[in-house]
């Protein structure tokens, strides 16, 4: 399967044997391969692709690497900002409310609703958070996400905005807010006044 993965995209393996690199003993007990794991941000360790495991608890997050040619299925955050079944859920309310209004950029759901709403597991809490998550190769202004945090306010949950910029991603609230931002980036995270400008030495 030829893919270009990028963090938070959800991948599904050919068996469970492909999931490499766990510590965690929870894995062997709560995974198996008709889960999908969750591309995190790393350097590829010959050739692996970093991905992270979700278990039934918050807490239980286990890091781990797969194969590129043991990768059956990717689906990104933005192919999971369609209609859905489980509509009943502020956080999926929230997302359909937001399908109604055009934006000027790539957007899609990550967390536990995204997990959600690619596996159908019953991972949803009613005080569930709504992660989303904007591409930005471009640089862009504060006044840009105007009417994207009014049209967010008024949602009947909570929702969370990571941009991800070429270099890597930072949280939307944090940088309207002070300018400066921990960017997170395959390399670790950094602060930076501008999360599209490689770092100077």
């Amino acid at each position: 399967m030829n893919f270009a993965e990028r963090p938070h995209d959800l991948l599904w393996l050919r068996h469970d044997a492909a999931l490499l690199g766990v510590t965690e003993p929870w894995v062997a007990e709560l995974w198996n391969h008709q889960q999908p794991v969750v591309v995190r941000r790393d350097v590829r360790k010959e050739g692996l692709i970093p991905v992270g495991v979700r278990g039934q608890a918050r807490h239980q997050r286990a890091a781990a690497w797969v194969a590129p040619h043991d990768v059956m299925q990717i689906i990104s955050p933005e192919m999971l900002v369609v209609p859905a079944k489980l509509n009943d859920h502020p956080t999926v309310q929230a997302l359909v409310m937001l399908r109604q209004q055009p934006w000027p950029w790539e957007w899609g759901v990550t967390g536990s609703t995204g997990f959600a709403l690619a596996t159908a597991l019953p991972v949803l809490h009613r005080d569930s958070d709504l992660d989303l998550l904007i591409r930005t190769p471009q640089p862009r202004q504060p006044t840009d996400f105007t009417r994207w945090q009014q049209a967010l306010a008024a949602l009947p949950c909570r929702a969370d905005t990571q941009i991800e910029t070429p270099l890597g991603g930072f949280a939307l609230n944090e940088w309207l807010r002070s300018g400066r931002v921990l960017l997170k980036t395959a390399r670790g995270p950094r602060l930076t006044n501008n999360p599209w400008a490689e770092e100077t030495p």
